[in-house]
């Protein structure tokens, strides 16, 4: 069973998907979340979370304080389980805009008007290095100034390969999974689109 660890909708339980999606584990998350705190990012943050799943990680940040998550999930039944945990939470933080986006990550990406301050990207393990790639790119005009992406992929991957927009500010390796925080490159353009 996966809960939301902490904050206004804390220790709700949360479903997830029977099928095709790998939770973030409750270690990771508690350990994320606690930097993102601890660097108060989460207060009134703008959040995407591009392959969702349950929507555990971007319903984490709302619990925390995030004023926005849009959730973005193509396949028809992680989908419908991210939404029935997305009106969980929205109980719980009724202030917060939560939106699930039955769509790709890609295609959510070329349409979204907004820019956000906390990318998670959390793609199933079987998605290769260029699409990955191919994702980052379109999410680099997205980002807020300064804003965070952060990739969780399995430990044994490669480190991401980046827009020149973007760079990874540090990696943490948790067991067979590993998180890559990445944030707009000094060289990087200052100008908000």
């Amino acid at each position: 069973m996966t809960r939301i660890i902490a904050g206004a909708a804390g220790s709700l339980a949360l479903v997830v998907p029977d099928a095709g999606t790998r939770p973030t584990s409750d270690r990771v998350r508690e350990s994320l979340f606690g930097a993102l705190e601890a660097a108060d990012r989460l207060a009134g943050a703008t959040v995407a979370d591009l392959y969702a799943g349950s929507g555990a990680l971007a319903l984490e940040a709302v619990s925390r304080g995030a004023s926005t998550a849009d959730l973005v999930e193509r396949a028809p039944r992680a989908a419908a389980v991210a939404e029935r945990n997305a009106r969980t939470v929205q109980r719980a933080v009724p202030a917060a805009v939560i939106r699930v986006h039955r769509s790709t990550a890609d295609a959510f990406l070329r349409v979204a008007g907004a820019s956000f301050d906390i990318v998670f990207i959390d793609p199933p393990y079987d998605l290769d290095e260029q699409e990955l790639a191919t994702t980052l790119a379109l999410v680099a005009p997205r980002l807020a100034i300064d804003g965070l992406v952060l990739i969780e992929r399995a430990a044994r991957s490669p480190e991401p390969m980046l827009p020149a927009e973007l760079a990874v500010q540090r990696h943490k390796r948790y067991g067979d999974t590993a998180i890559w925080w990445v944030s707009r490159a000094a060289s990087a353009p200052d100008d908000e689109q």
